[in-house]
C-alpha cells in the first residue's frame, strides 16, 4: 500500500500524542504500586469504562468478527454477543461489590474471601497461570492481528512484521512502565477517539465500494444462492442463524446463549467481573463510578462497536471472495478503497487498537505477577519503588514471551474459542463465591483444574476440535457438566472456611443475607441492603437495553426501518426503567 507524506505526518502524530502521555503521567506513576496499577482510585465513571471499551478493541478484533461473519454471517458474532447477559449481571450485581472489597486486582480477593494455605495456594497458581500462560496467549493473538495487518499493508514478511509488532510493544511497554495506569487511561480515551472514528469511516468507504446498501443486499443474496447449492443454509444477513447451517447449527447457538455467559471464563467478560474489567473498577472513584462505569462499557462494547466492523466484514465478502484466510478482508478493503489521504489515520487508528489492548494486557498481567505472586510470597517487604522497578522488568519478559506465542499462532477466532473451552465450568463458582458462604478456596481450585484438564483432553485424545462449531458445543457442554459435579462434590467434602473468615468477608463486602444466613446471624451489626429483585429487573432491563440498540441500528442499516425503529423502542425502553430504578431508588441503597 503506498503511503503519502500526509500519512506519514499522521502515523508520527500518533506517536507523539502517546508518548507525550507517557511523560506527562510519569511522576505520578512512580509515586506509588497503588498509583501504578490503581489510579490512585480516583478514576471518574466515563474514563474507567472508556478505558474498559478501548482494551476490549484491539487490532485483533475487526479481522476475528470478519472472520466470523465470512463463515456465519451476521450470527456469526453470537460467539461473543452471547455475553450481554454475563456483563448485566457485572455491572447490577458485582460491581459494586467489587469495589467494595477494596483490593488491587481480582486475584488479591481470594485470601480476602478464603484463608490458610489453600487460599495462598490459589492465589499464587492463579496469578501465575493467568498472568504468563493465559495473558500471553491474549497477547499473542492480539499480536497477530497487527502481524497479519503488516504484511498486507507494508508487504514484508511474517518475522519482518514480527519484528516492527516488536517496535510497537517496545514503546507500548514504555508508555505503560513510565506513566502505569494513568498514562494507560488517558492514551485509551485518545486512542478509542481514533479508532472509533476510523472503522466508522472506512465502514462508509466499503459499503460505497460495493455500490451502497442496496447493492450490497442484492449481492450477498446472490453468495447466500450459491452457498445454499453447497448445502449452507441461511442468510448472511440473517441476525438468528439458520439452525440447519453447518456453519451454526442449532446446537452450537443453543450452547452460545444458554452456557457461554455464565459458564465459561474469558477476559473482559469473566462472569461477575474480573481481569482488567475489575482493575477499572477497582480505580473508580466510588461505587456508583464502578457501576457506571461497567455499564457504559457494555453499552459501548455491544450496542455502539459492532456495525462498522460487521459491514466491512460484509462488503470484504463481496469485493473478495474466496479468501483462504477470511480474517484478512477487513484489511484487503482498507488497502484497495480507503482514499491515500486516510491510509495514515488508518494505520494509526490499528496501532491504537493494538497499543490500548497491549498496554492494558501488560500492566494487568505484571499486576498480578508482582502483586499476587512475587510481593505476596518472595519479596514482601520491599518498598514501593523496588516494585514498582519489578513491576517494569516484569512487563518486559511479558513482551518477549508473547512474541514466542505470536510467531506459532496462526487463527485469532480459534484461539479465542480454545482460550473459551479451557475455562468452560469455572464460571459459576465465580458468581456463586459472592453469594454462597459454603464455597470455599478447593471449590475454586478444583473448578481450574478440572475444566483445563477436560477441556484439553477431549481435544488431544477425544478428537474434538474446538474450532469446529458441533465439537465447540460438545466439549462446552462436556466440559460444564463434569467440572460443575467435581467443584460441587469437593466443596462439600471440604471443611467450609472459618466463620472469622467469613464473617470478615461479609462485614467487608456486605453482599445481602439470602445465601448467607448462617454467616448473618454471627454479624447481626452489618448493614446489608441487597438489591434483590429490582437488580434482577435492572439485569434484564440491561439486556433488552443492549440487544434493542444491537439489532434496531442493525435494521436500520439495512433498510428495515419499521422493525429497526421498534427494536431502539424496546432498547430505550430498557434504558428508561434502569434509570428509574437507580433514580427512585437513589444511589445510597445501591451503592450502600
Amino acid at each position: 500500500m503506498q503511503l503519502t507524506y500526509l500519512d506519514w505526518c499522521w502515523i508520527g502524530l500518533y506517536f507523539a500524542g502517546n508518548a507525550a502521555v507517557g511523560l506527562y503521567y510519569r511522576s505520578r506513576a512512580g509515586k506509588s504500586v497503588n498509583e501504578f496499577f490503581l489510579s490512585g482510585r480516583n478514576v471518574p465513571w466515563w474514563l474507567a469504562g472508556t478505558s474498559m471499551v478501548a482494551t476490549t478493541f484491539a487490532a485483533d478484533t475487526p479481522l476475528a468478527v470478519t472472520g466470523m461473519v465470512a463463515r456465519g454471517g451476521i450470527a456469526g458474532n453470537w460467539l461473543w454477543w452471547s455475553f450481554v447477559a454475563s456483563g448485566m449481571l457485572t455491572v447490577f450485581f458485582y460491581a459494586r461489590l467489587w469495589r467494595r472489597c477494596g483490593v488491587m486486582t481480582d486475584i488479591e480477593f481470594t485470601e480476602i474471601r478464603y484463608a490458610g494455605k489453600p487460599a495462598a495456594f490459589l492465589r499464587g497458581f492463579r496469578a501465575l497461570y493467568l498472568g504468563i500462560p493465559v495473558n500471553c496467549i491474549i497477547l499473542g493473538w492480539v499480536n497477530l492481528a497487527m502481524v497479519k495487518i503488516l504484511m498486507l499493508v507494508l508487504g514484508v514478511t511474517r518475522v519482518e512484521a514480527l519484528l516492527i509488532v516488536l517496535g510497537l510493544i517496545a514503546l507500548t511497554s514504555f508508555i505503560s512502565t513510565l506513566s502505569g495506569l494513568w498514562g494507560v487511561l488517558v492514551t485509551d480515551l485518545f486512542q478509542f477517539v481514533i479508532k472509533m472514528t476510523m472503522v466508522i469511516v472506512l465502514a462508509v468507504v466499503a459499503v460505497q465500494a460495493v455500490g451502497g446498501m442496496g447493492a450490497l443486499k442484492v449481492k450477498l443474496a446472490a453468495l447466500d444462492a450459491a452457498r445454499a447449492a453447497q448445502g449452507h443454509h441461511g442468510s448472511l444477513l440473517n441476525f438468528i442463524p439458520d439452525l440447519n447451517s453447518a456453519y451454526m447449527p442449532m446446537i452450537t447457538f443453543l450452547v452460545y446463549i444458554s452456557l457461554n455467559w455464565w459458564a465459561t471464563w474469558y477476559p473482559g467478560a469473566e462472569p461477575g467481573g474480573g481481569g482488567y474489567i475489575a482493575q477499572r473498577m477497582f480505580s473508580a472513584k466510588d461505587e456508583k463510578h464502578s457501576l457506571l462505569a461497567t455499564l457504559w462499557f457494555n453499552i459501548a462494547h455491544f450496542a455502539i462497536r459492532p456495525w462498522p466492523w460487521i459491514l466491512v466484514a460484509l462488503a470484504s465478502l463481496v469485493l473478495f471472495p474466496g479468501l483462504q484466510d477470511p480474517e484478512t478482508g477487513y484489511v484487503r478493503v482498507m488497502i484497495a478503497y480507503l482514499p491515500a489521504s486516510l491510509r495514515g489515520m488508518m494505520l494509526a487508528a490499528f496501532a491504537a487498537a493494538y497499543m490500548s489492548t497491549i498496554a492494558t494486557q501488560l500492566n494487568w498481567g505484571a499486576s498480578y505477577i508482582v502483586n499476587d505472586f512475587y510481593r505476596r510470597f518472595v519479596h514482601r517487604q520491599a518498598s514501593d519503588r523496588h516494585y514498582v522497578r519489578v513491576s517494569q522488568w516484569t512487563t518486559v519478559l511479558l513482551t518477549v514471551v508473547s512474541a514466542v506465542i505470536t510467531f506459532y499462532m496462526t487463527s485469532i477466532s480459534g484461539a479465542w474459542k480454545l482460550l473459551i473451552v479451557t475455562g468452560a465450568g469455572t464460571g459459576l463458582v465465580l458468581l456463586l463465591r459472592w453469594f454462597w458462604w459454603r464455597i470455599n478456596a478447593w471449590s475454586e481450585v478444583s473448578a481450574m483444574i478440572c475444566a483445563f484438564v477436560t477441556s484439553i483432553s477431549l481435544q488431544l485424545w477425544g478428537g474434538l476440535d474446538s474450532d469446529k462449531p458441533v465439537d465447540f458445543a460438545w466439549i462446552m457442554m462436556i466440559t460444564v457438566a463434569v467440572t460443575t459435579v467435581v467443584w460441587l462434590t469437593v466443596t462439600f467434602l471440604t471443611p467450609p472456611e472459618s466463620a472469622a473468615t467469613l464473617v470478615k468477608f461479609y462485614n467487608r463486602a456486605r453482599p445481602g443475607v439470602a445465601g448467607w444466613k448462617p454467616i448473618a446471624k454471627l454479624a447481626p451489626g452489618v448493614k446489608c441492603q441487597a438489591a434483590g429483585w429490582q437488580s434482577a429487573l435492572d439485569w434484564i432491563s440491561g439486556c433488552v437495553l443492549i440487544y434493542g440498540v444491537l439489532f434496531g441500528v442493525g435494521k436500520l442499516l439495512l433498510g428495515s426501518t419499521a422493525a429497526g425503529v421498534a427494536l431502539l423502542a424496546a432498547g430505550l425502553a430498557g434504558g428508561a426503567v434502569i434509570y428509574w430504578d437507580l433514580s427512585h431508588r437513589g444511589w445510597s441503597s445501591v451503592v450502600e
